[in-house]
């Protein structure tokens, strides 16, 4: 069964609207993100992180009372695999020393708890640096890679496009990070789980921009006489189902981990989420168009032509 199919909506012409709703958006969220700071996980800025088991159970609310009170104020706990499990996640730069205080204090604030330690990870600041440098370093190359590919396998022109809509998902799916964490609707961070998410956002992201322009590229020979704005209208809601569908589909799985897949899962399936959500919006309405912005305002070429005339004077500049 097919959903959306046969549309004929009218995609490119609130182009400039969108355009405006997506800049504004852009320049209130950095600037959101320099005022209120992103929160790194202990991975990017090292620290202490431990899982551990209490028999019999002890309440989290408890458990949170006692890492305040050994002198660890602000120190994020979390449910871990069953209801007597918790992960204990420390900002100490990874000193050794304080896995060793927090042990010794939940078992003294629990004589008749049997403490045990599931995992420990102790990361130092050097190397959360450095995790840090290398995370930015592999965004900023998969977006590069990304806009190479989609120079060299259509036109210059298609990889503006596409890089344009990737810094837009990057950029908006890390204001969506910092802004629910500073309403506190969900407890986020940006660490190694949530870049994994950003990174498939891109794949995804890509993905279907690729299928547009792929489609641009087949009715280009199809309807040569038709004018670029129409004939990308006609490509969007050509692909406008088979996005829609796949969409709709992976939204309901995230939605579900989101909700009930706990704080382990939580930062990555919500980040997935709100990237696909936005990659689907930018692959329909913000990389065809950066592409017709690009002709009218840089190579100063008329759009109201044919596409294939289009193609000519671009040879010809």
């Amino acid at each position: 069964m097919e959903f959306f199919h046969g549309t004929k909506i009218d995609f490119l012409s609130k182009r400039k609207a969108f355009f405006l709703s997506s800049a504004f958006i852009f320049v209130f969220g950095i600037i959101a993100i320099f005022v209120i700071g992103p929160k790194f996980g202990i991975d990017f800025i090292g620290g202490t992180e431990m899982a551990v088991r209490f028999s019999p159970v002890q309440s989290i609310e408890s458990v949170r009372s006692t890492i305040d009170k050994a002198g660890f104020i602000g120190s994020e706990i979390k449910s871990y695999g069953t209801s007597d499990e918790f992960l204990i996640r420390l900002n100490d730069g990874g000193d050794k020393a304080v896995s060793t205080k927090v042990t010794e204090s939940l078992k003294k604030a629990y004589p008749n708890t049997t403490v045990t330690v599931l995992k420990l990870d102790r990361i130092g600041p050097k190397v959360g640096d450095e995790l840090r440098i290398q995370a930015s370093i592999a965004v900023v190359l998969a977006v590069i890679s990304i806009m190479l590919y989609i120079a060299f396998r259509f036109e210059f022109i298609y990889g503006i496009g596409a890089i344009v809509a990737l810094i837009h998902d990057v950029v908006f799916a890390i204001i969506a990070i910092v802004i629910v964490q500073k309403l506190g609707i969900i407890n986020l961070e940006i660490n190694q789980a949530s870049l994994a998410a950003i990174l498939t956002v891109l794949g995804y992201s890509i993905n279907d921009t690729v299928i547009v322009f792929d489609r641009i590229r087949e009715n280009k020979e199809l309807h040569k006489g038709m004018k670029l704005v129409p004939l990308i209208n006609l490509s969007i809601n050509e692909t406008l189902s088979r996005t829609l569908n796949t969409v709709l589909t992976v939204v309901v799985v995230l939605t579900t981990m989101t909700i009930l897949g706990g704080e382990v899962l939580q930062g990555f399936a919500f980040t997935m989420l709100v990237g696909i959500l936005i990659g689907t919006y930018s692959s329909i309405y913000i990389a065809s168009a950066t592409v017709v912005w690009y002709l009218e305002k840089v190579r100063k070429v008329p759009v109201d032509i044919p596409a294939s005339e289009i193609d000519k004077k671009l040879q010809n500049a």
